[in-house]
């Protein structure tokens, strides 16, 4: 999977939950990120830099779908 390939991205503030779904389908959901990591997220110049860099491995992760 390259984590550049994001296509969606979600965000429940109240449980601290991001839901990201990538090109091929999969969807992931990283538990206990905060809201600012999340926003930096969003205005990052590259979504998928900023996965890799900052999110990939760094949250506990659930496999939601593929």
């Amino acid at each position: 999977m390259s984590s550049s390939a994001l296509v969606g991205v979600g965000y429940d503030r109240e449980t601290a939950v991001l839901e990201i779904e990538f090109t091929g389908g999969e969807v992931y959901r990283y538990y206990a990120v905060p809201a600012s990591v999340h926003r930096a997220l969003m205005s990052a110049p590259s979504m998928g830099r900023f996965f890799a860099e900052r999110i990939r491995e760094r949250y506990p992760t659930e496999h939601v779908r593929s």
